[in-house]
């Protein structure tokens, strides 16, 4: 439940006029991209970070916009009109304290893009434990492709965009990832809840976040919050194999159209044909059969994401014939079943998978997708969640649709974690190949480097999974690889 002691969804009072704006943690993926979108708007902008490097200060350099090393006062000697709070962004950072002594008008990352973006567009907010990224991405992608002129804003880099972000037009449907997560220090409910949805997806409902939240049921009560801010003229996509998301649309005053493979739902998917290209599926609407769809993307999750897709698109007024069209120019997002390159025969992708349902609907989408290959499943426990042992049980079952499977040691962080609530990895291994999976430990990416390239062959797959860099373990072993071939 919320917090005695966390405030949640706090808005805070705007300029009338900005022109100059202020980013604190300007350096991080969602900071930066927001930091374009609002200099692309006609912005002054400015920022500061901690630890600024590669790949965003080239972009922010690339782009003219200055950011500062560090945090401190005389950041703010410019005079920005408003000051944007990062995420990262603490109670005591002296740049939020020196901007409330200097009456400096401080909101928080939502609030900024509901208040100067989403106020001026029809926001879709897609949101759930897992799709989210590539259903906004998708959407966006096919709204575009349709002629609509959508805004956009993705957790992750758009393949057919090279981008995070699209600014859109005026009035035109805006597409965010609705994220769960909490807003800043001063505001703990989630982002979402700044979006203003005038329509919105809730694709599944699971336990994530353990670093916030501190069980299920306050995952659920925050998106129980989304519901009740949907008033009469919105529409909601539920995912009706989902009895936890279906739960939770009975809340809302609008409309609730489901989709999934259940015969009860509005969109419903039937038909379905795994291989090697995507998936097949014919669409059902309402009873209808509307035709088949050739989706570029693997796997039962993405069954979903594109049913919910088409779903938006479908209700801003676009033809299923012109979807459907235009789905075979998705190119998917970075991180997202990645294919970064085959040397020797070894073919190396790059996912985001890091909760065991998205590596189970992964893997499994994997097998379908490349059934003549063997398929190295690697894994890095990083997020706050993953290191923990809430899930130990069901880690063991994500992985039987590999091969093989290779852990690195969990990520280690100064945060006071007991040793008896840590992923136990030894026991995990144990339980896999106990499931009949060979799978080892190794500590470290040099170790699972060497591993690799001694194991390989011809053949295989070998999907790096984690919600991270790996230590730059993908682009290490396709060096290697070719060096192996050398």
């Amino acid at each position: 439940m919320t917090k005695p002691h966390q405030p949640w969804f706090i808005r805070r009072p705007i300029p009338d006029e900005i022109k100059r704006v202020h980013l604190i943690g300007i350096a991080g993926s969602g900071m930066g991209a927001f930091a374009c979108m609002l200099q692309e708007a006609g912005y002054v902008v400015r920022g500061s970070d901690q630890n600024v490097y590669p790949p965003m200060s080239d972009v922010l350099t690339g782009r003219g916009i200055e950011w500062m090393e560090g945090w401190a006062p005389q950041h703010l000697d410019w005079s920005p009109d408003i000051v944007i709070v990062g995420n990262v962004c603490r109670r005591d950072n002296p740049e939020a304290t020196a901007a409330e002594e200097r009456g400096i008008p401080c909101v928080s990352f939502p609030q900024a893009l509901s208040d100067l973006f989403l106020a001026k567009a029809t926001p879709v907010v897609i949101a759930g434990t897992h799709g989210k990224t590539t259903t906004t991405a998708l959407t966006s992608f096919l709204l575009h492709a349709c002629g609509l002129q959508p805004g956009m804003l993705v957790g992750g880099v758009s393949r057919n965009f090279d981008a995070t972000y699209l600014i859109g037009r005026d009035g035109a449907p805006f597409v965010v990832e609705g994220d769960e997560y909490d807003t800043a220090f001063f505001d703990k409910g989630p982002k979402f809840l700044h979006y203003r949805p005038k329509l919105a997806v809730l694709n599944n409902i699971e336990f994530d976040h353990a670093d916030i939240y501190d069980d299920l049921d306050e995952i659920i009560e925050n998106f129980d919050r989304l519901m009740d801010i949907m008033g009469p003229d919105t529409v909601l996509f539920a995912n009706v194999d989902d009895p936890l998301v279906m739960e939770r649309a009975s809340r809302i005053e609008g409309r609730v159209l489901s989709y999934g493979f259940g015969a009860q739902a509005y969109l419903r998917a039937i038909d379905v044909t795994p291989g090697p290209t995507g998936c097949r599926f014919t669409l059902v609407r309402g009873g209808e059969t509307l035709g088949t769809v050739d989706s570029p993307m693997a796997g039962r999750h993405n069954v979903w994401n594109t049913l919910a897709a088409f779903g938006v698109g479908l209700e801003l007024g676009v033809s299923f014939d012109s979807l459907r069209d235009a789905i075979g120019g998705f190119l998917g997002t970075k991180k997202r079943q990645e294919e970064k390159g085959e040397i020797g025969g070894v073919l190396v992708m790059d996912d985001y998978a890091h909760h065991p349902t998205a590596i189970r609907e992964t893997l499994t989408a994997l097998k379908y997708r490349y059934p003549h290959r063997r398929i190295w499943g690697v894994y890095e426990s990083k997020s706050n969640t993953a290191r923990r042992n809430i899930h130990q049980d069901a880690y063991a079952e994500a992985f039987d649709s590999a091969d093989l499977v290779l852990f690195a040691k969990p990520y280690v962080k100064q945060d006071g974690l007991a040793d008896r609530d840590k992923l136990d990895v030894d026991t995990l291994v144990a339980e896999i190949e106990r499931r009949g999976t060979p799978a080892l430990f190794r500590p470290d990416v040099p170790s699972i480097l060497e591993h690799l390239i001694a194991e390989t062959q011809a053949g295989d797959l070998v999907v790096v999974m984690a919600n991270s860099g790996f230590g730059g373990l993908t682009q290490k072993l396709l060096d290697a690889l070719s060096e192996r071939e050398r």
